[in-house]
Formats: structure tokens, C-alpha cells, sequence
């Protein structure tokens, strides 16, 4: 670097190298341009990145994750807000053995897509149900932590094998 391009009496943070961009001709009066170059991200940076890039090439096959890491918040939400709305939520856990009765009047399933469709229906009706009790009772009150665990655990196995059959 020569002494024209070197920034004199400037002060910058630890790791940081600047560099000054002579004034260039024609723009008298002008400040001259600084780069400022960090030198390298440091190993928490490089290690967040690899972690969210990875989430984000993965992020298909971890929607029930997240729509079970959502849940908690809102059910701790409409429990601070409105303890009843569980009773309104409550009849929406009967909704998935309503869908099964239906499914199974229609269009009669036998083997594995009557075991699909019960194992869908009970995943459902838990997950429903566990969202109403969570805003009736609060999303960590009792059994409710174990239930939300074993049905996001159920929930994310059963995804992956779907997702790896189709």
C-alpha cells in the first residue's frame, strides 16, 4: 500500500483495515472515499451461518416443528388473553374423527390407508386438543409439556416417512 493510499490519524476497531481512495480528478473539494474491510467472520458467525443455511435447506421437512414451536406461544397468548377461548377450541378437536367418519363413508380405506388415515385422525385430534387445553389451562400447566412433546415427536416422524415414501 503506498503512502497516498493509506489512511493517516484514522481510528477504527480492533481487526478492521481501512483504505483511502485518493480524490480522484475533477471533484475538487471532495472527501475521499473510504472502504472499510473486516477482516474475518468470527467462528460464532461461521457457525450460526452453517446452522441457518442448513435450517433453511431443510425447512420442508421441519414444518411440523415449527408449526409446534408456534403453537406454544399461542397458546400461551390466548391463555393470557382469553383462558376460555379453550372452550371455543374444544370442539375443534373432534373436527379430525368427524373427517375419519366422512372419509370412511366415501371412499372405504383397507390396510394400511385405514392405519394411515386412524394414525392421521388420532395425530390430529391430539394435537387439537392439546392446543385447547393449552389456552384453557396455560401451554405448561400439568401433563401438557408431555403431550405437546410426544405429538411433535409422533407428528415429525410421521412427516418424514411420508414425505419419504412419496
Amino acid at each position: 500500500m503506498s503512502s497516498r493510499t493509506r489512511a493517516r490519524g484514522v481510528k477504527t476497531a480492533a481487526g478492521v483495515h481501512t483504505v483511502h481512495i485518493p480524490r480522484q480528478r475533477g471533484r475538487r473539494g471532495a472527501q475521499p472515499f473510504v472502504v472499510v474491510v473486516p477482516e474475518r467472520p468470527s467462528l460464532t458467525r461461521e457457525a450460526l451461518g452453517f446452522l441457518g443455511r442448513a435450517l433453511w435447506r431443510s425447512r420442508r421437512a421441519l414444518a411440523p416443528t415449527v408449526l409446534a414451536l408456534f403453537a406454544v406461544p399461542l397458546a400461551a397468548v390466548l391463555h393470557a388473553l382469553a383462558w376460555w377461548s379453550g372452550l371455543l377450541l374444544a370442539p375443534l378437536a373432534v373436527a379430525p374423527v368427524v373427517w375419519f367418519g366422512f372419509l370412511q363413508v366415501r371412499r372405504p380405506g383397507r390396510g394400511s390407508v385405514i392405519a394411515w388415515r386412524a394414525g392421521l385422525t388420532v395425530l390430529a385430534t391430539a394435537a387439537l386438543a392439546w392446543l385447547a387445553l393449552a389456552a384453557g389451562f396455560g401451554p405448561l400447566a400439568g401433563p401438557l409439556e408431555l403431550l405437546w412433546l410426544l405429538t411433535w415427536i409422533a407428528a415429525q416422524s410421521a412427516w418424514l416417512i411420508v414425505r419419504r415414501t412419496h
